[in-house]
């Protein structure tokens, strides 16, 4: 991973030029999928070794127009963040900049409140049971946030941060609230968070037909989960997909 060479605020660098592509490529097809909420919800990336700098969207930009260069570089130790000029949306701060702040193993850290994972949210028992394919990718990968205490600003941002300090635990589940994913790479914690949102849709759509659902066992989930982690390059190949697709359709994402 590139050192970061500088931080700025209130201006469009060209740090990082990969990296923002990915991650406005991740908010244009968030927006494509209907996942976003509004001018709500953010995207982060870390870019130096102990995740503690990191892009992440404009406080209230829209992701269908977001842009390479229209992302922040910010630093999770800059106590005097929320002063500058182009100050981020203080839950994006709260949130990812505790997360980055904590855990370095969460490169890239997406949050929204797609619709079938915020259902699941809200029921009282969050969990996903592994009643297909999908929903296996996820068996003992997920940990539920059941205290929801309000907006994510600092204090709900650390606390919610504290639930991700084990690498195993890739899906935060937050209770009355939406999802939190992490991954190594933008093309990682994207096709994470696609693959979480359909399996929450199979799994709410089985619950209103009132049937017995066919649970997988343990040990088969478990099997499932592993031989999809080591499927080779299936995030990456999806995430090069949608990229190929924005690059005919919506070159300016780049700029």
């Amino acid at each position: 991973m590139s050192e970061v060479r500088k931080v700025e605020f209130g201006k469009n660098t060209v740090d990082f030029p990969e990296e923002r592509v990915d991650l406005a490529c991740a908010f244009r097809w968030t927006a494509r999928l209907n996942l976003h909420e509004g001018v709500a919800n953010h995207f982060s990336l870390a870019v130096n070794d102990d995740g503690t700098q990191f892009l992440m969207n404009r406080n209230q930009q829209h992701f269908s127009r977001i842009k390479a260069s229209d992302l922040l570089l910010l630093d999770a130790n800059d106590a005097a963040t929320m002063e500058h000029p182009d100050a981020p949306d203080p839950t994006a701060w709260g949130l990812h900049g505790s997360v980055h702040r904590r855990c370095p193993h969460a490169r890239c850290v997406i949050h929204v409140h797609s619709i079938y994972a915020t259902v699941l949210a809200s029921l009282a028992d969050s969990s996903l049971p592994p009643i297909d394919q999908n929903t296996a990718i996820f068996f003992n990968r997920t940990v539920v946030d059941e205290d929801y205490n309000g907006l994510a600003f600092e204090e709900e941002g650390e606390r919610c941060a504290a639930m991700l300090t084990d690498p195993s635990k890739k899906v935060m589940i937050m209770g009355n609230h939406g999802v939190l994913v992490i991954g190594n790479t933008v093309a990682d914690a994207f096709n994470r968070m696609y693959y979480f949102e359909r399996a929450s849709e199979t799994y709410i759509k089985a619950l209103w037909t009132q049937k017995t659902l066919r649970v997988l066992s343990d040990e088969v989930a478990e099997k499932t989960a592993r031989e999809i982690e080591s499927y080779p390059d299936q995030g990456k190949m999806h995430f090069s997909e949608l990229r190929a697709i924005l690059d005919d359709e919506e070159p300016a994402y780049r700029n």
